[in-house]
């Protein structure tokens, strides 16, 4: 009698899921959504506009991509939304790299001028202070002819004022040098100064330059492997989403104690827990252990605790990250990833999960067949069970006993 009411209860679950998939569906392709600007309506022309003209044109187109991009995060998940979204993206993206090629031509154009203007500044400072020399050696003459001897030296009254009024000329004429040699240095030095800066600008800008262009790369390449991984089929993408939603539901259940759990026995690090499911099982599409480390209720990158490995990678269009701790891995021949921890593809793109990052690492060891899964540290070995998309996923768990972790294994079988 338990038997068959567990069949029942587990066909309902089933039934009910593949409902939510189908009006889950049925609402992303019938809700309505407001009509998205038309942000290509707007147009710049570098060829024809001021670079300031340009620029302001540039910034409201962008602000057009973002209002856009927005409108659609906020509609239902569908798979004409989420290209939606990144051909918005692309777009966007497109327009900074343009604004930032416009910036970096003004800094360009600046510095040239500023050149320019140290040149002219630095001859013009080389003629004051050669009339200064001049006019602090007149001076020089002139200081040591005092009154008295000029007064004896002059021929009249009148020869000796004219000559103490040329006297008391140089002597002017030699402090008005010294102060216009003295401002042209000042003016000098600012304008280096300021060229500095402009060319500081311009090396921040080729960075970001780069930086954006990488990105409009990565986005434009995710943009066709969500094209050729979902082949344009919504109820293929419904369907795949809800498993990530269900398997999201089901981590959080599980690591906030909602699992059907019960310990086993105290475990060594390297001994054998369990074994990976071959091919699909509840909430997961294919062969692979999902890894997991959690500390006081939160996930924490597991690449932060597993040995550096020479992995393999099977997690395109994502790219390799690094492995920083002393941790042994959890399979044999370690590892083949196909998923990892954070803003992945998935989470980033296809907004699996919710939009949630994806809590943990997903990988197969690279030996062929090799499914056994081991434990990364000793401590207290529990199974578990949680309901999830239709069926019962299976996990294990370690608490370790030297330290504050614990680690979970799911698609596994024991």
């Amino acid at each position: 009698m338990k038997y068959v009411l567990h069949q029942v209860r587990a066909f309902l679950s089933s039934a009910f899921w593949l409902l939510g998939v189908a009006i889950f569906c049925f609402a992303g392709f019938t809700s309505p959504a407001t009509a998205a600007q038309d942000c290509n309506a707007t147009t710049c022309n570098k060829d024809t506009q001021s670079d300031d003209e340009y620029l302001s044109c540039n910034r409201s187109k962008q602000a057009c991509w973002e209002s856009n991009i927005n409108e659609a995060k906020g509609q239902a998940v569908t798979l004409s939304n989420t290209i939606s979204i990144l051909n918005g993206q692309i777009n966007l993206q497109e327009a900074q790299i343009e604004q930032t090629q416009v910036e970096l031509r003004q800094l360009q154009r600046q510095v040239k001028e500023l050149t320019d203007r140290i040149s002219g500044l630095n001859i013009s400072l080389d003629r004051f202070t050669e009339t200064l020399v001049k006019r602090v050696y007149e001076d020089y003459k002139s200081s040591r002819i005092n009154a008295d001897l000029l007064l004896v030296a002059s021929d009249s009254l009148t020869q000796f004022l004219s000559n103490y009024k040329y006297l008391q000329l140089t002597r002017q004429q030699t402090a008005n040098a010294m102060q216009q040699a003295e401002t042209q240095k000042t003016d000098f030095d600012q304008q280096k100064v300021l060229k500095e800066t402009k060319q500081t600008q311009v090396e921040q800008k080729q960075t970001a330059l780069e930086a954006q262009q990488v990105t409009l790369t990565k986005q434009r390449g995710e943009q066709q492997f969500l094209l050729s991984e979902t082949k344009n089929n919504e109820v293929r993408y419904q369907t795949e989403l809800a498993k990530t939603l269900a398997e999201l539901e089901a981590i959080q259940s599980i690591i906030a104690g909602k699992g059907d759990e019960s310990k086993v026995k105290d475990v060594n690090q390297g001994d054998a827990i369990a074994s990976i499911i071959v091919g699909s099982s509840p909430c997961s599409t294919g062969t692979h252990l999902h890894f997991e480390v959690v500390r006081d209720g939160t996930h924490q990158n597991p690449a932060n605790f597993l040995k550096p490995i020479d992995a393999a990678w099977n997690n395109q269009p994502d790219t390799s990250f690094a492995f920083g701790g002393d941790w042994d891995w959890p399979l044999d021949n370690a590892a083949r990833i196909n998923q990892g921890y954070g803003m992945t593809y998935y989470a980033r793109v296809k907004r699996s999960y919710g939009g949630a990052p994806h809590t943990g690492i997903d990988m197969v060891s690279k030996s062929s067949g090799d499914n056994t899964v081991k434990a990364v540290k000793t401590g207290e070995l529990y199974r578990g069970s949680i309901r999830c998309g239709g069926g019962l996923l299976r996990y294990v768990k370690v608490d370790h006993k030297d330290d504050d972790y614990s680690s979970y294994y799911l698609h596994i079988n024991y």
